[in-house]
């Protein structure tokens, strides 16, 4: 058993201080007040020295991973080794359970990405599956992230589903005109980033994803049933109007994921779905693409959850700018990374918040240079995985 002490306890709620916290095999056992809990039996006492200690984070949307597994568009590591090394990264982010949102792209007009390939996905996300029963940090999920243009890939996303080894599940449109990149001068500008390319060149490209084959409403409502048959969450990407939702909401989805503007997020949320933006927006103070502000978002009310999306130690650090920047109440601040993540793909049963008998997923904070904040403990399942000693 392990006790932790002297810390500002962060619930769903509001913080708890002159409070601790006592794990018991891989639960939350007690939360009582500084005293009450007899010490005979604790195996250790951990003192938070009056930081926060709070859910660990639960991150539904990041493809990190890919940039581990090839990190140069010719380099493709072990894939095995990429998510052992990748969750020794996380954990010490906060991060306890990771939705890895493998992309199951037909083509990437930015950059190569081997790892998107149908064979790679595969690979990675039967190495997701088998960590479950094997020696492991952190909870791994498969986030399948299908573009609709892909239709190829139909069948291996039926697989997934019928093998329970998708956990979230997803549907993109990157075209050009559209979604993220309804700002053609914004595409062109955004891949010219990437590649040399003549305006002629972007025009052909422009055409060609105007022109594309993509998968038909009865396909994607077939493998929205399937997903909804076995309880997985489904969720829309860069939705731009309210046409685009209500379409959405037509085949079950409960998350839209980037919502480009803040009507639309509103919107989305007024119909009962969960909103989510990225937590680089917020320490960049906007989007790359020209789209929505997390952070004004956020403050209006609008966004119910954020991702790390590509940058794991966003998570921390956009929970403290909101709140000394923007001064959002910290819980609620917590609350975008824990227990609204968890509701959201149907894991706040056993994970997302500090309560007893909740799985002991918990995360220690300290502040230092004044206000810097940064992670020196880390439970999953009540073991504690990690400490951090900082030093002078």
């Amino acid at each position: 058993m392990y006790l932790i002490t002297h810390g500002n306890i962060v619930t769903e709620n509001g913080i708890l201080k002159g409070y601790e916290l006592l794990i018991e095999e891989d639960r939350i056992k007690r939360i009582a007040k500084e005293g009450e809990i007899e010490r005979e039996g604790i195996d250790k006492v951990i003192d938070a020295n009056d930081g926060y200690i709070a859910p660990g984070f639960i991150d539904i949307h990041a493809d990190y991973i890919e940039s581990m597994a090839a990190p140069r568009p010719s380099v493709l590591m072990d894939f095995n080794l990429s998510l052992r090394e990748t969750e020794k990264v996380l954990v010490n982010q906060g991060i306890t359970t990771m939705f890895h949102s493998l992309s199951l792209y037909k083509t990437d007009e930015f950059s190569h990405k081997p790892i998107r390939s149908s064979e790679n996905v595969r690979n990675f996300v039967e190495i997701i599956n088998r960590s479950h029963n094997s020696k492991h940090l952190i909870r791994h999920r498969f986030h399948a992230r299908v573009e609709i243009d892909n239709v190829e890939v139909v069948d291996n996303v039926k697989s997934y589903i019928k093998e329970n080894k998708v956990h979230l599940i997803s549907f993109m449109d990157h075209t050009p005109g559209q979604g993220q990149y309804r700002d053609l001068e914004i595409y062109r500008n955004t891949i010219k980033g990437y590649k040399d390319l003549s305006d002629g060149e972007v025009d052909s490209i422009i055409e060609y994803h105007g022109t594309k084959e993509k998968m038909t409403l009865d396909t994607i409502r077939e493998l929205a049933a399937l997903a909804k048959e076995r309880n997985i969450s489904i969720a829309s990407h860069d939705d731009d109007s309210i046409e685009k939702l209500d379409l959405a909401k037509s085949f079950s989805t409960t998350i839209s994921e980037f919502p480009i503007t803040i009507e639309v997020a509103k919107s989305a949320r007024e119909r009962g779905m969960y909103t989510i933006a990225g937590a680089p927006n917020i320490l960049l103070g906007g989007s790359h693409a020209g789209n929505l502000s997390a952070a004004e978002a956020i403050v209006s009310g609008a966004v119910d959850i954020l991702c790390s999306d590509y940058y794991p130690p966003a998570l921390l650090h956009a929970v403290f700018v909101m709140h000394e920047k923007y001064s959002q109440e910290l819980h609620k601040m917590f609350n975008l990374v824990t227990i609204n993540p968890a509701r959201a793909v149907k894991m706040d049963n056993i994970i997302g918040s500090i309560e007893e008998n909740k799985k002991a997923d918990i995360i220690l904070i300290e502040k230092i240079e004044g206000d810097f904040p940064v992670i020196t403990a880390v439970f999953v399942d009540g073991k504690l995985i990690t400490r951090t000693n900082y030093r002078i």
